[in-house]
């Protein structure tokens, strides 16, 4: 498993986001539910009420990987094939989707536009904050190039340090019409959605314990990059967990499990239980951290619990299939491929063929076997700022006037 070697093909490299474990019952979807119409009431009041969304976030700097890549791998390694964009953007734009990703609809919630990435040099606007996730990017330094392993060189280090660059920047050049007040860092909210591919990208070789023996250390680095973001004036970091890549199409075509290991939905419970233990890891960790920097508001979001519930319950929700790819190849139950990746030709087995996109992808959790679909990240983005998942609780929707997100 992991992230492929085929170096000539970038698209390979989006062998990278996903997360793991627990089963909900009726008492979980309830909740999905009702924090769901809680936001949705509370944000049309808002609207109707306000006139101009006011926040106390002005900026957001996110950190991550595919699952909240706008773009900052393309603009490194340009290859951005179709069908990707499709339902939103109508054309390919850097994001690892058939439309919007859930830090897209976050940044629309808090009246923020979308977020440019920090590496695209051409028509980037920083003025409300920056994104410094690539697609297949790492919490720990890799220690091959990408064309061996397929993972990114923009680890979470190298992130920090762009983040580190960007202030100093900032603060050289004062306010421009492309760049913030040098007090924006005091009041941006800080996202991490990153940790997916250390997991996953060793599972296929060393197995589940053999990846347990250096999770630690992935959590650890996340602990010291939130110190070290503190530093720069951060006071507001939101920490999302993994989700449950047992449910998802591509590990349960690649992944070794027997029937046994499959829940009542189709998902592959040994490896779900290994996200939990990652979960309550990192969870531990912010708990400590948060300890140490007590006037600032370190949160652990809880998008696993979203996650699954969308995977194992899709018609609940309003979709369909939920452990079936929408763009991929081979049919049946997962519609995927590791052969060939959503949108790539392929030779297999003397015949050429093709990854392509189903014609409702609004119908899918699931987007290409490795990443969810504008639908699911818009149900997903619903269910946070709705702020039933926050440990501990924070009042996202006291402090901003929330709006409402997904609207054309």
């Amino acid at each position: 498993m992991g992230a492929p070697n085929d170096t000539t093909d970038h698209q390979q490299f989006q062998n990278s986001a996903i997360d793991p474990p627990p089963s909900m019952g009726l008492q979980m979807l309830i909740f999905l539910r009702r924090s769901l119409l809680v936001w949705a009431v509370g944000s049309a009041a808002l609207s109707t009420t306000t006139g101009e969304a006011k926040c106390a976030f002005t900026a957001i700097f996110n950190f991550g990987d595919s699952n909240s890549d706008t773009g900052g791998f393309w603009a490194a390694f340009p290859s951005t094939p179709n069908p990707n964009g499709m339902t939103y953007f109508k054309r390919p734009a850097g994001r690892a989707s058939d439309g919007r990703l859930v830090i897209d609809f976050l940044a629309q919630a808090l009246g923020l536009p979308f977020l440019s990435p920090y590496l695209q040099s051409i028509g980037s606007d920083f003025k409300h904050g920056a994104n410094f996730a690539t697609l297949a990017s790492t919490v720990q330094l890799p220690n091959t190039s990408l064309f061996v392993s397929g993972l990114s060189p923009f680890a979470l280090p190298i992130q920090l340090n762009q983040m580190k660059e960007f202030k100093s920047r900032v603060l050289q050049l004062q306010p421009k019409d492309y760049l913030p007040s040098s007090d924006v860092f005091g009041s941006a909210l800080y996202t991490f959605d990153i940790g997916q591919n250390d997991f996953t990208s060793n599972l296929g070789s060393i197995g589940i314990e053999g990846v347990k023996q250096y999770l630690p250390q992935v959590v650890s680095q996340i602990g010291d990059t939130i110190k070290e973001i503190y530093g720069l004036g951060g006071r507001t970091l939101l920490v999302f967990n993994l989700a449950p890549i047992g449910c998802y199409p591509s590990f349960l075509t690649q992944l070794p499990h027997s029937d046994s290991e499959l829940d009542e939905h189709g998902c592959m419970t040994t490896y779900n239980n290994a996200v939990k233990d990652y979960n309550d890891l990192l969870k531990g960790m912010l708990r400590q951290t948060r300890e140490a920097l007590r006037d600032a508001n370190i949160v652990y979001v809880d998008t696993h619990s979203v996650k699954l519930e969308l995977f194992t319950r899709p018609k609940e929700h309003g979709l369909v299939y939920g452990t079936k790819a929408c763009c991929g190849y081979g049919g049946g139950a997962y519609n995927f491929n590791p052969k060939v990746y959503c949108g790539n030709t392929k030779e297999i087995d003397g015949q050429t063929v093709t990854a392509m996109a189903c014609a409702d992808p609004h119908n899918y959790v699931s987007w290409d076997g490795v990443h969810t679909t504008e639908a699911a990240n818009k149900l997903i983005a619903s269910a946070v700022v709705g702020g039933s998942y926050f440990d501990p609780p924070f009042p996202l929707s006291q402090l901003c006037d929330l709006q409402p997100i997904g609207e054309k």
